[in-house]
């Protein structure tokens, strides 16, 4: 299972697009579409540049990273949306916060328990401190989640 271009929309919305290196909300050096890191491994660092065209292939490979290991961390089918949620989850909060997480072990329990929503809601702090944007990207990821495939 690849993320659909509607799960790399979902990222790039809520990440943004950032040309000039920042620090995100948890002090990380951040460029790009919310990347802490380049192809090569090169940590992202103050003063560095990216082109938007750039950005959209560093995204790209960045992903089927975090899909890679959502694939391997997910032990029941899926379908296209919940596959999407969850990457978009490891994506923003890592794949040992998601490996780790009540919510995947609920998801691999049963895909379908109506909880699991509540679930990726916990999700929502940053130092500590609850961010309306993390708040706004749950509620997405889980409703998402949820959404009957079309």
């Amino acid at each position: 299972m690849q993320v659909s271009k509607e799960g790399l929309d979902l990222i790039k919305k809520h990440e943004g697009y950032r040309d000039n290196a920042y620090l995100c909300p948890a002090k990380v050096w951040t460029i790009g579409y919310g990347n802490t890191f380049y192809e090569s491994g090169r940590k992202v660092k103050e003063g560095d540049v990216i082109s938007k065209d750039k950005a959209e292939r560093l995204l790209e490979w960045v992903v089927e990273d975090f899909a890679r290991n959502v694939r391997s961390t997910i032990k029941v089918p899926l379908n296209q949306n919940q596959f999407n949620s969850l990457v978009s989850f490891a994506y923003n909060l890592g794949i040992g916060n998601l490996r780790s997480s009540t919510l995947l072990r609920k998801v691999n329990a049963n895909p379908g328990d109506p909880t699991i929503f509540n679930e990726f809601l916990r999700w929502n702090k940053a130092g500590g401190k609850v961010l309306n944007g993390l708040t706004k990207r749950r509620q997405e990821e889980a409703n998402l989640y949820f959404e009957p495939i079309k």
